[in-house]
């Protein structure tokens, strides 16, 4: 099979550089997602950014350009911001393992969705989650395996079964 070159629209590139300049997802992410090469989002979002900063720069914009300019700065400085928090709050929890990064998650953080902290510290968001299960009966037999041989450690797995056994409890 050859290379395939698929021609996209034009509305389709822009939405997908968009995804990318916006940073949710990684450019990985977004490549899979829409099937298309990282290296093509790469240079969409390239064009794009340079694309916008020619048509404020030159003054093209159509009506209310001054507004339109303000507005694209101030959600550039929302985006600075919100990646600087994530940033400063991301530094601090760097290097722990997966349960200690679970308990970094604050579910009350305005700033940061849970599930954008799960993505930020590389953790599934399933994880934060999960509640462990303890089954009674485990932990009873767990409890006796623990006393018969904290009482007789010289006994083997076969020996504490049978006290086990002798306690009316299934045990294989």
């Amino acid at each position: 099979m050859g290379n395939v070159h698929r021609q996209h629209s034009p509305s389709f590139k822009a939405k997908v550089a968009l995804e990318a300049i916006r940073e949710e997802e990684t450019i990985v992410e977004l490549a899979s997602r829409y099937g298309v090469h990282p290296t093509q989002i790469k240079k969409w979002k390239k064009t794009a950014i340079e694309q916008m900063l020619e048509l404020f720069k030159n003054g093209r914009q159509k009506g209310g350009g001054e507004k339109e300019k303000n507005f694209f700065i101030e959600e550039l400085y929302r985006k600075i911001g919100q990646l600087k928090v994530e940033l400063d709050w991301l530094k601090k929890n760097l290097d722990l393992s997966a349960k200690e990064k679970v308990l970094l998650i604050k579910r009350q953080n305005k700033k940061i969705p849970v599930g954008r902290q799960a993505q930020l510290l590389r953790i599934a968001r399933s994880t934060v989650y999960y509640q462990i299960r303890v089954d009674p009966y485990n932990l009873e037999l767990m409890h006796l395996i623990d006393e018969g041989y904290t009482k007789t450690p010289f006994y083997g797995s076969r020996r504490i079964r049978e006290i086990i056994k002798r306690r009316d409890l299934t045990v294989s």
